[in-house]
């Protein structure tokens, strides 16, 4: 049996996320950061869900992706609930995980060809 080793069809994959890094493609990351299937956004001020603001979602509801994964860290926590109404009042959906299942989230997303983004807050 042959096997071939299949790349995708986006730019940048997660391979690894937790509370504190994550690898994008080959690069480790250690502060917080936002992508899609086509951009990576390396320096995004975030480092606690629970004072994530709207302003602080602008940048990636810009890209008007049909779906937002936020992680969150090691743990699963929820933002203010302005900022999910924010995402929901323009028909965007907001899917709230760690960072482990954001990362596996947006990989299966991504290799669907959804237009999804994802915001990974990291404790740096």
């Amino acid at each position: 049996m042959q096997l071939n080793h299949e790349l995708p069809d986006y730019a940048y994959s997660l391979r690894a996320a937790d509370g504190r890094s994550a690898r994008v493609n080959d690069r480790v990351l250690g502060r917080s950061f936002f992508l899609t299937p086509d951009q990576l956004v390396e320096l995004w001020p975030v480092t606690d869900v629970t004072a994530l603001q709207v302003a602080d979602l602008e940048p990636i509801l810009a890209l008007k992706p049909a779906l937002i994964v936020l992680g969150t860290g090691e743990r699963q926590a929820f933002p203010p609930a302005v900022v999910m109404a924010a995402c929901l009042s323009r028909g965007i959906g907001l899917e709230v995980m760690n960072n482990p299942a954001a990362a596996r989230t947006f990989n299966i997303l991504a290799g669907e060809g959804r237009k999804v983004a994802a915001a990974f807050i990291l404790e740096g």
